[in-house]
């Protein structure tokens, strides 16, 4: 053997000789004095029944230990208290717990251990002091009963029968702050009744936690609030909301807990039940640091979770039963919670039964079907809630509403919404308005797009109602198209347009306080509506509605077998029009009462060009046409015997653009023909136009009539002027006039033969026989083959009183002057006193019999006066009952 071979040997064995005693006399001082050291140079008091230490290998033996702290009012550091049946340690950094303090390992086994574990006071974060580290690679626990509490000395975590197998398992207070007791990369673990207590207000409890193969299973998991509802909301008066649910199993794998993370895969929770306790604080209080908690499930389930929502005065807000989620690539964390959902994900589907909601609007739901690209309710209820009062409620149930998504996200925080279709079917009930108050809020909040592409509603029947005034659709089928709400420049409010639509109802109905409107049929689209079978019913009697009414108004009764309109008209959008080419209303009936009982309505009444021009939006009507109609106007006074009556049959119309002067470059010259028959007796044609854009309302009338019988005016004229045609003929009436709200002039031509007239009384029976031959006697009978004109001049208009009022006057001056003469005033007041003297003569009659009476004689000229006097009373007997007409 070569010599430095030889001394090569001699050296290893001298060094492990020496190894051989150090690793020996270690032992042996461990044994002794390592208590001791312990004891004086840490914070904690330890004894073992056994310890063997490999110095070379740092392994670590010990059996049968007892752990204290010296001082455990200490919480600077952390203190513990308890026994370990075994602990075995590999690859110990011995100088780093001998002279650092701090305790690393590769491997820590403990068998059996029974621990108090009270965490340190965190660090003043200003100083930036830190806790020592207790660090190990990877920890076995067997049959473990461990509980850890703050330095509060409040129970903080704790298990029983804990078997656990943890990789790189970390444990500092830095992980008590983000809410995690312990952070590892790889576990197995298996336990029971576990207590998790995060903060002051909640407690977690786990009944046992199981894992085989990766995947974990919780049973009867339960997140318990520690204090009442009453408690909490007097000791944290601005927290929203306390919650408290029960989930009675759950499974999940491939659990990761790192610094502020948290992340599983395929989460299962089974039958969870959960309740929110609203405490009525708007918001809550608000935390002003980001949360830095992050959170990853790749897959989640929930199946059969029951649950509900409490108000702050414990009433019931929302409950629902059997829902179901599932979620794919769930991820909370710092941008997510930036956002207005505060969630990531790629995918879900939600279902639910049995959902009820209590607010101003009760909403019940059968059950729901959702997912991000559509959704489906099956049976969907709203119903009036108790704090409804003046708000927009619904009494409507529907059978099925269902909707296709193309694109739901959120852009800087604004909603973007595109809606492919809505389908809403056998919607029935009653809509009832609210108080139209004018909304504080103009702002489009978070809304930037809303588009709907479609929207149907089929076999429903819908009734709106404001104010004791519904609107009934009957066999309503209707479909919009193109909607889209957006906000207006300067975000004052939404905007709001519609592309088209097309409606249908049959049986349509209105109430109002004396009529029911009527549709047979609607139907309606952006460039054509039909009318069938219109009707506007009073319902109330005339004598009724003379009462009800406190000045003169119009009752009407109205029937329409067909109205149409062709164009195109928006009145949806923030501009809206109105451009009907033609608009026809078929076969008409028309009756309109008015009476002159109740006091006259002292309002100005417009002239029709401006009520036109009063019309807000654009509207042009190019051609309207009334055809084969019926106009009837009644009309009594408090002295008439029924009402008077005009006739207009066969009644046609047209109108050629009737406008409201609104839209640019269009013309605004309205003309008005129509032809009817008079009385049913002769023709009748009338021409009428204005200027809607005649700030003046300047108006032109013009018309004929030809070959009316004189009785065929009897029933309007009889009633209440007590004057009855008896014979005659107007050959020919023709009248031209201009004018304006002040009044109107023109002129006036009348072809009539064998005119008379009789005077009635009161009740229209009796002829008055010596008014009647005065009438008579200055009326012209007949004018002549060709008549002049007669000029109709300086008729003032009461700007109390209708167009057709002034238009009246017009006409019966005209009258007048053709019947009684160019002087009217002096005619009349020959008539005057005509009827005066017929008064004196009267009186010297009475005076006469008063005279005679007196006489007691008997003589032949007293009785020759009597026989006079007797003649005289004979002849003015009649006219007892005279009245001045």
């Amino acid at each position: 053997m070569k010599k430095w071979v030889k001394r090569l040997l001699i050296s290893f064995g001298i060094v492990a000789g020496l190894l051989l005693a150090a690793n020996f006399g270690l032992n042996f001082w461990l044994k002794t004095q390592l208590p001791e050291y312990i004891k004086n140079n840490t914070d904690y008091k330890v004894s073992y029944k056994s310890l063997d230490v490999d110095l070379s290998t740092g392994n670590i033996l010990v059996t049968g230990i007892s752990v204290n702290s010296k001082d455990p009012q200490n919480t600077n550091v952390t203190g513990l208290q308890g026994t370990v049946d075994t602990l075995k340690i590999s690859r110990l950094g011995i100088y780093d717990a001998i002279f650092n303090k701090t305790i690393s390992s590769s491997d820590l086994l403990l068998a059996k251990p029974n621990l108090n574990i009270i965490l340190a006071k965190p660090a003043d974060k200003k100083t930036g002091k830190k806790r020592k580290p207790v660090s190990f690679e990877n920890i076995r626990i067997n049959e473990g009963k461990i509980s850890v509490f703050k330095h509060t000395k409040q129970k903080f975590l704790s298990v029983q029968q804990l078997d656990l197998l943890v990789e790189n398992l970390q444990m500092t207070e830095e992980s008590v702050e983000d809410k995690l007791p312990v952070v590892f990369d790889r576990y197995s673990i298996k336990g029971q009744n576990f207590f998790f207590r995060p903060n002051d207000v909640y407690a977690v409890t786990i009944h046992s936690i199981n894992t085989a193969d990766g995947q974990v299973a919780v049973e009867n998991f339960k997140l318990i609030p520690l204090l009442s509802f009453a408690q909490f909301k007097r000791f944290y008066p601005q927290k929203a909301q306390l919650v408290e649910f029960t989930i009675p199993k759950m499974e999940f794998k491939d659990v990761v807990l790192k610094k502020n993370k948290i992340s599983f895969a395929d989460a299962d929770f089974q039958n969870p039940f959960f309740t929110v306790y609203n405490t009525g604080v708007k918001g809550g209080k608000k935390e002003n640091r980001k949360s830095n908690f992050e959170v990853n499930l790749e897959n989640i389930k929930i199946k059969n979770a029951v649950g509900q929502i409490n108000r702050a005065d414990g009433n019931k807000l929302l409950s629902a039963g059997n829902l179901n989620m599932n979620i794919s690539k769930l991820v909370f964390n710092k941008e997510t919670s930036e956002q207005v959902i505060p969630v990531g994900y790629k995918d879900f589907t939600f279902s639910g039964k049995d959902i009820l909601y209590a607010g101003h609007q009760n909403i019940a739901v059968r059950s729901i079907a959702l997912k991000p690209t559509n959704g489906e309710i099956n049976d969907l209820s709203l119903t009036s809630g108790s704090q409804s009062s003046g708000k927009t409620t619904m009494d409507v149930k529907s059978s099925h509403i269902a909707f296709n998504i193309n694109k739901l996200e959120f852009i800087n925080k604004k909603l973007n919404l595109d809606v492919k279709d809505v389908l809403v079917e056998n919607a029935n009930g009653t809509i009832n308005a609210g108080e139209n108050k004018p909304s504080k809020n103009t702002n489009a909040g978070i809304l930037q797009s809303v588009v709907i592409r479609k929207v149907s509603l089929k076999n429903s029947n819908i009734t709106y109602d404001k104010g004791k005034e519904p609107l009934a659709f009957h066999d309503l089928n209707a479909t919009v198209n193109g909607i889209e709400i957006g906000p207006k420049a300067n975000d004052q409010g939404l905007s709001f347009t519609i592309k088209d639509y097309f409606l249908t109802t049959r049986n349509f109905a209105y109430k109002t306080q004396f009529y029911n409107i009527s549709l047979g049929l609607l139907k309606l689209n952006k460039n054509r509506v039909q009318i069938n079978n219109f009707a506007m019913k009073p319902l109330v009697s005339r004598s009724q509605f003379i009462k009800m009414i406190p000045v003169e108004r119009d009752l009407y009764d109205l029937k329409a077998n067909q109205m149409t309109a062709e164009g195109d008209w928006d009145v949806f959008s923030d501009h809206k029009f109105i451009n009907a080419s033609h608009v026809v209303i078929q076969s008409a009936d028309a009756n309109i009462f008015r009476s002159k009982i109740p006091k006259d309505d002292p309002k100005i009444k417009a002239l029709y060009s401006k009520m036109l021009r009063s019309i807000k939006i654009p509207m042009n009507i190019n051609t309207l046409d009334l055809k084969n109609s019926v106009l009837v106007y009644e009309e009594d006074t408090p002295e008439s015997m029924g009402p008077g009556k005009l006739i207009f049959s066969n009644f046609n119309m047209n109108v050629k653009n009737l406008n409201s002067a609104k839209a640019k470059g269009k013309a605004t010259k309205v003309d008005i023909n129509i032809n009817c028959s008079f009385m049913n007796l002769s023709p009748l044609s009338v021409n009428w136009g204005f200027d809607v854009a005649d700030q003046h309302d300047t108006f032109t009338i013009s018309g004929k009539t030809s070959n009316l019988p004189a009785n065929g005016i009897n029933p309007f004229i009889r009633p209440y002027l007590h004057v009855t045609a008896t014979s005659g003929t107007i050959q020919e009436m023709l009248f031209n006039f201009k004018g304006n709200p002040v009044g109107l002039h023109g002129t006036f031509n009348l072809k009539h033969k064998d005119l008379k007239i009789a005077v009635l009384n009161k009740n229209n029976h009796e002829k008055k026989g010596f008014l009647t031959a005065v009438a008579n006697v200055f009326l012209k009978s007949n004018s002549g083959n060709y008549p002049e004109s007669v000029t109709v001049e300086n008729v003032e208009r009461d700007p109390t009183k209708s167009f057709f009022n002034l238009f009246w006057k017009g006409i019966e001056q005209g009258l007048k002057k053709t019947l009684i003469g160019k002087n009217v005033e002096k005619t009349e007041q020959k008539v005057k006193n005509a009827v005066s003297s017929v008064k004196d003569m009267k009186q010297s009659v009475k005076d006469i019999k008063e005279e005679i009476k007196h006489k007691k004689n008997t003589s032949p000229a007293q009785e020759e006066k009597k026989e006079k006097k007797g003649f005289l009373h004979g002849i003015f007997k009649k006219k007892d009952n005279t009245e001045d007409k």
